[in-house]
């Protein structure tokens, strides 16, 4: 996929995302998504500052969380995120960043896709919502998510299973089958849970081991 068709799926997923967020109650903005500790308040905070964050970010990030790893520095950041914003301020930031193409430093073009991929599912299941993803940024971003493994998934499943998907022309990795629509097996590849109606194969077994 072509850098313009990639952030064209960003701006989109962003914008549907905004428009999911202005309807919710504000109880709904408080309710718990699939990121453990984590609001629907603190999740979207975090997704619309991916185009904020740069270099002069950086610093003070890292000196903030000295001595603690990486996923323990997101966690700390983003609940940081969500006690300083309010559900205006960052309704506002995502129509004034709907189009930016900028990245967080270190970082690569896909993980805004990623995060505004998934992060739209870590809010709407939990509240009993739906958002389908288009498949073909699905699968872009499902490469990326494989690759990030160490940070962001189940080593085991990643790793030692084939995913097939049934949606679109997507086959990665060796071992046992687990086969579903390819937003399905991109919640896999980040450490996530699949819908269990949405998916099949020998290889789910390895979900249980983890």
């Amino acid at each position: 996929m072509d850098h313009a068709q990639l952030w064209k799926h960003i701006h989109t997923e962003r914008a549907v995302l905004a428009a999911t967020l202005t309807g919710l109650s504000d109880e709904q903005w408080e309710h718990d998504t699939l990121c453990p500790g984590w609001t629907v308040k603190d999740v979207a905070a975090h997704v619309i500052s991916t185009p904020q964050t740069g270099w002069r970010q950086m610093p003070g990030m890292l000196l903030r969380n000295l001595g603690r790893g990486y996923n323990t520095m997101i966690f700390r950041e983003v609940r940081r995120l969500g006690e300083r914003e309010t559900r205006e301020s960052i309704l506002a930031d995502f129509e004034r960043f709907a189009t930016s193409t900028h990245h967080v430093p270190t970082t690569t073009s896909v993980e805004p896709l990623i995060d505004a991929l998934l992060h739209h599912q870590d809010i709407v299941r939990p509240l009993g919502l739906r958002r389908d993803m288009p498949p073909e940024a699905a699968a872009v971003a499902a490469d990326r998510a494989r690759l990030l493994w160490s940070l962001m998934g189940n080593r085991r499943v990643v790793r030692g299973t084939r995913m097939s998907a049934t949606d679109i022309d997507w086959v990665r990795g060796s071992g046992p089958t687990i086969e579903g629509p390819v937003q399905e097996l991109l919640m896999l590849c980040s450490g996530r849970s699949p819908d269990p109606d949405l998916v099949g194969g020998d290889g789910l077994a390895l979900l249980a081991t983890g």
